[in-house]
């Protein structure tokens, strides 16, 4: 069952998401990087505090007419602005440095993550989490990129609104009204002013923009579900080109992107309502410490170079104060890709601590390739698919499996491999060490990459010549890609299904495994051809345990053993035919 959409995270989970990378092996060059970009960021807001005094010494000097003043303080802001502009510079390139090494470290982890214990199989299989290319390859990028940009301005925030706010306290002075013949005095009004003014500007934009997490959430999904509909053509075209299927498939993209659209056009709804609100309270703030401050003018209470302190120590400490205000699209936009990210490490730390009761164990005897011990193997919906197999294949035997489609055939080879954990019993193999092993699916894999790199894996191609890997291709009728060794390509475009078989029996007959695994590996070929390279198996690879899976009785000869599938209940009961669970009947193949 896939995991609900709109996932609520708390913030221990969110800790768990950036804790790792601060405690790994890299946290001293992590730390050390984070410590001089807070120092920069503690230096930028220094230069504030010098230039808000700056501002009321110039200012003075123009209302007074002192040009000497004057001059003297135009130099001192030139220094001022190129030690800001560098400590500016040099703090966004620290944070983009950081940024990179923390998203390649959590990468490499979540890449890791995904590929071991098969999780990326489990996933897809079970349905638990969608787009987890998108959450690896985006979503990592967008929390390390959040995570510093929104710390690291709050930190500002914070350092500026404790410099500022002494700063306003003491020059904004005291302002007193009468109230029911009673005199009241306020110190520092204009911090006051300041507090109530960021306060009721956060509540109205928290109140107008809560539901823009959900909508961001959803947007990156439906942008991922569009994109993975336009990769899927691209790698189908084929067989969509050849069921002239262009206008349902173009009907199901444009649904994909209607929900873009729909949702798109929710969040420049609520982004607009966000804008103007957001905008009035920016543009208002320019004027309001002016506002508030020049009756003291006014009164000749203070000058303008104490106005324009005032009016810039209120803006620091109102824009310190605004930080969620002015963060909060981006503060949206970051808890969507922490829930999806918290919802991916969730799935994937689930399959690692699922508990399987299939046990793997080695075989004793060294000349055994397979044992199984009261074996039953379920859908991952529960259903039973068959139930107390005992099987047992020694080395160099020839077996083939038959039955009914459905019956749980291709489940067996992949409990065998060790991906499928839905069921119970035991697994009895040698070890690892002592073994290779070789799955050909029905569905070929090819790596992107040259013919050389696809005929190997997943070995390395360096320890094989190109002699060898020649004769193997003529041996599987593949003349024609003699001369292709080193061309890179995306074989599974350029190979038909049948090339792509026999370029898989290709790849059997160089790596030489000691068991050889084949689910209808022969589906797209000729009966001739199929007899071809099952020949060529028996011949090449007599001391190869040969466990395949198919549905033609004309692969027969080349087998010695046969293990069938057969169903319990009444086959005239057809519904009960294929949802009962089958018995394994084992079987002697005498040619």
């Amino acid at each position: 069952m896939q995991q609900p959409l709109h996932r609520t995270t708390h913030w221990s989970e969110v800790w768990q998401l950036i804790k790792p990378y601060w405690v790994s092996e890299e946290k001293v060059s992590a730390w050390t990087r984070l410590i001089a970009i807070i120092a920069l960021t503690l230096a930028g807001v220094y230069i504030n505090v010098l230039l808000n005094e700056w501002n009321r010494v110039f200012y003075d000097a123009l209302q007074n007419r002192n040009y000497d003043v004057f001059k003297a303080q135009l130099i001192r802001f030139s220094y001022l602005a190129v030690i800001f502009i560098v400590i500016a510079i040099y703090r966004i390139y620290l944070t983009q440095g950081l940024q990179m090494l923390w998203r390649r470290w959590m990468t490499e982890k979540y890449m890791s993550k995904w590929l071991s214990h098969q999780a990326y199989y489990h996933t897809e299989i079970q349905q638990t989490i969608d787009n987890p290319d998108q959450r690896i390859s985006q979503d990592l990028n967008a929390l390390t990129n959040g995570t510093l940009s929104l710390s690291l301005g709050l930190l500002s925030s914070l350092v500026t609104l404790f410099s500022f706010i002494a700063i306003l306290w003491t020059v904004s002075g005291s302002i007193s009204f009468m109230l029911n013949d009673h005199q009241f005095v306020i110190p520092g009004y204009m911090v006051w002013f300041a507090l109530l003014y960021a306060g009721m500007g956060s509540i109205l934009i928290w109140w107008i923009g809560r539901p823009l997490v959900g909508l961001s959430f959803d947007q990156e999904r439906f942008e991922a579900n569009f994109r993975f509909g336009l990769i899927r053509i691209r790698d189908n075209a084929d067989p969509i080109a050849l069921y002239h299927g262009e206008q349902q498939e173009k009907n199901q993209l444009s649904g994909q992107f209607e929900n873009i659209r729909g949702n798109w056009w929710s969040i420049m709804r609520l982004t607009k309502r966000l804008n103007v609100a957001s905008t009035f309270y920016d543009q208002f703030a320019n004027i309001f410490p002016i506002l508030v401050a020049s009756p003291r003018y006014f009164a000749n209470a203070i000058q303008l170079g104490t106005l324009m302190q005032v009016a810039s120590a209120f803006g620091q400490v109102q824009g310190a104060l605004s930080w969620f205000i002015g963060a909060f699209t981006d503060l949206a936009s970051w808890k969507a890709c922490v829930n999806r990210l918290a919802g991916f490490n969730a799935a994937i730390t689930a399959i690692e601590q699922h508990p399987s009761h299939l046990s793997h164990t080695t075989c004793d005897d060294r000349d055994d390739s397979l044992v199984t011990r009261d074996l039953t193997l379920s859908l991952h919906q529960g259903r039973e698919l068959f139930s107390h197999a005992n099987l047992h294949a020694r080395r160099g035997d020839k077996i083939l499996i038959t039955g009914p489609s459905g019956c749980g055939k291709s489940t067996l080879l992949r409990a065998i491999a060790g991906v499928w954990p839905y069921g119970h019993g035991e697994i009895s193999q040698p070890p690892a060490d002592q073994r290779s092993v070789l799955f050909l699916p029905q569905r070929s894999y090819l790596p992107i990459g040259t013919l050389r790199d696809a005929l190997c894996y997943p070995q390395s191609s360096d320890g094989y010549s190109d002699e060898e890997l020649q004769q193997v291709l003529k041996a599987c009728r593949l003349h024609h890609l003699h001369q292709a060794l080193d061309v890179r390509a995306n074989w599974t475009h350029q190979l038909s299904p049948g090339e792509q078989q026999r370029l898989s029996f290709a790849r059997a007959l160089v790596i030489k495994p000691d068991v050889l695994y084949l689910d209808e590996a022969t589906s797209a070929l000729d009966e001739e051809t199929e007899q071809r390279v099952y020949q060529l198996i028996n011949q090449m690879l007599p001391d190869t345990t040969l466990i395949s899976v198919a549905h033609r009785s004309s692969v027969a000869p080349f087998h010695n053993i046969r293990w069938k599938f057969v169903k319990q209940a009444d086959a005239d009961q057809e519904e009960i035919y294929y949802s009962a669970p089958s018995v394994i009947e084992i079987s002697s193949l005498n040619h």
